[in-house]
């Protein structure tokens, strides 16, 4: 079968840098994997079998159910199961875990992301909505609400956590836990030992940048 690595438009913005470091993993673990940059919304022009390995998950949901012949394994459920990555230590310290809304349906992505955090010696901290109950961080309501009511739903989400410290593994997820004056720490740098940049977060500007990226690719 052949495999593909599938960064996503919003890593590839935010830090292209982690995307390289995953890609030389997987050509590690895997053999050769053919980095994929073309947007999920758009004909992926891969060969029927291909299997996309992916770090988004509106990118696993969206190929996965609108390209025939095209599956998918999030990058987190091959991390979950590495024998040969060396995780750092937090030593105990205790974060709070938003999941990302396209995942509620998916077990096998959620439960992966809590095996990595076990294995960097994170204590996850659930907030009452998880995993299959997991609400929105909020940002799905743009362009349905104004931005003052998509922040809104931000903030709301954002209380909902019990811990400062916040992790993610959507970056648009960044974006709505920072309006809620929480802390993100996307899990990409939790594994690479990085502080997680806010970056492009008011609404209308970060899906401005969204919008051009997807548009080039």
């Amino acid at each position: 079968m052949r495999q593909v690595y599938a960064p996503g438009c919003a890593i590839m913005i935010y830090k292209p840098k982690l995307a390289e470091r995953m890609l030389a993993f997987l050509n590690q673990e895997l053999g050769e994997i053919e980095e994929h940059l073309i947007c999920c919304q758009h004909e992926p022009k891969l060969q029927e079998g291909t299997q996309i390995i992916n770090t988004c998950s509106g990118c696993d949901k969206r190929y996965r159910s609108l390209y025939e012949g095209i599956s998918t394994i999030s990058l987190w459920e091959i991390l979950a199961k590495s024998s040969t990555i060396p995780f750092p230590n937090y030593k105990g310290m205790e974060m709070t875990l938003h999941d990302a809304c396209p995942t509620r349906t998916e077990e096998r992505v959620y439960t992966s992301i809590r095996v990595l955090l076990e294995k960097m010696n994170i204590k996850v901290i659930e907030p009452k909505n998880t995993k299959d109950k997991a609400k929105c961080c909020g940002d799905s309501f743009y362009g349905i609400l104004p931005v003052e009511a998509v922040k809104a739903q931000m903030k709301k989400r954002a209380d909902e956590m019990p811990c400062d410290e916040v992790v993610v593994y959507c970056v648009s997820c960044i974006k709505s836990m920072h309006i809620g004056n929480k802390t993100p720490r996307h899990i990409m740098d939790l594994l690479f030992n990085e502080e997680t940049s806010i970056g492009t977060f008011e609404p209308n500007e970060w899906h401005n940048e969204l919008e051009e990226f997807i548009n080039a690719h």
